[in-house]
């Protein structure tokens, strides 16, 4: 049982200290799997300390989760002093940003909860890698290890889970049966779907308009046999922009953003492309992409992100190359 392996070395090294991390930007699954992971450890180890944290904050989303969830988000969390890292809903060291220096150079074990396609750098730096890319989300992984626990989450940490849950689902659109049965226990822990599941809807931005509409005025479509594929560029918001096209018609999605020196990178993809082609954005484009970039890349099936530096075009260049090279090998 991974629950067990967690306590047994938080035990094993006296843990005091443990410091949660969670990818830039951070949105809900990510912040809700560590609060309701905080609340599962202070229990099993009421000794601890434990702080949360998210590179560059949370997204827009989040925050506004954050006024009906007792989340507390430290700014500048002690990675240094902590005894114990763990990373959630976090597939690279990369995503950390200005953080993985210090989470590469420390000496404190490293436990990674996640339900991405492994990344072989994470795996050699993590002494505990609990992975399941079936999962819908990580707050599903988190669930099973209360279970595993058998510990019963508040309806407060219910609350957070299901939300986490609802929102890498797409509302459901993508759960399994298991993530069903999941969101009936959250239930029967205390959540109402109906006062819950609206706390996820809010009204986008003026600049996440804006950066929609560009990515749109600025698409260069490239056809592969059956297959529409979008580049675009734009500044900011390039997820949300990478699922408009997907939405606007296109199979795939590929839209940058470059600040100084630094690329970023969302790529979506639509369910009929994936089980057509089994083309796995994250591990099959992203994290080659993420290589040739000196940086690092992954992700899910249908949804990946890559970070890294170098020339935009090159980078849309070698993308293009990677999706006609899996097309033809899966073709044959």
């Amino acid at each position: 049982m991974q629950i067990h392996q967690i306590t047994s070395l938080l035990d094993e090294i006296h843990a005091e200290r443990t410091v949660l991390l969670c990818h830039h930007n951070a949105d809900p699954d990510a912040i809700c799997s560590a609060f309701a992971f905080s609340r599962l450890l202070k229990r099993m180890q009421p000794q601890l300390r434990v702080e949360i944290a998210a590179a560059q904050g949370p997204s827009r989303l989040s925050k506004h989760l954050l006024e009906y969830l007792p989340v507390e988000l430290t700014p500048e969390p002690h990675i240094k002093e902590a005894e114990v890292i763990v990373l959630l809903d976090t597939n690279t060291i990369q995503q950390l940003d200005g953080w993985s220096q210090q989470v590469e150079a420390s000496d404190s074990p490293l436990i990674v909860i996640d339900h991405h396609a492994s990344h072989p750098e994470t795996e050699r730096l993590a002494n505990i890698y609990v992975a399941e890319e079936d999962a819908s989300s990580t707050c599903e992984i988190v669930h099973r290890l209360f279970k595993e626990a058998g510990v019963e989450p508040d309806e407060t940490e219910a609350k957070a889970l299901f939300l986490g849950i609802a929102f890498d689902t797409r509302h459901f659109i993508l759960a399994n049966s298991n993530t069903l049965k999941t969101l009936a226990e959250l239930t029967e822990a205390g959540v109402k779907p109906k006062k819950t599941l609206p706390l996820l809807a809010l009204p986008k931005s003026y600049p996440e308009r804006v950066a929609r509409l560009k990515a749109g005025q600025r698409v260069r479509l490239n056809k592969i046999d059956e297959w529409l594929i979008a580049l675009s560029q734009v500044g900011a918001y390039q997820a949300s922009a990478a699922r408009a096209l997907i939405k606007l018609g296109a199979h795939v999605a590929v839209v940058a953003g470059k600040r100084d020196s630094m690329l970023r990178i969302s790529l979506r993809a639509d369910g009929k492309f994936h089980k057509k082609t089994q083309i796995h954005l994250g591990r099959d484009i992203a994290r080659p992409l993420g290589e040739y970039l000196q940086g690092m890349g992954g992700g899910h099936s249908t949804s990946a992100g890559v970070n890294g530096a170098g020339d935009l075009e090159a980078a849309f260049k070698y993308c293009m190359g990677l999706f006609r090279s899996q097309l033809l090998k899966n073709s044959n």
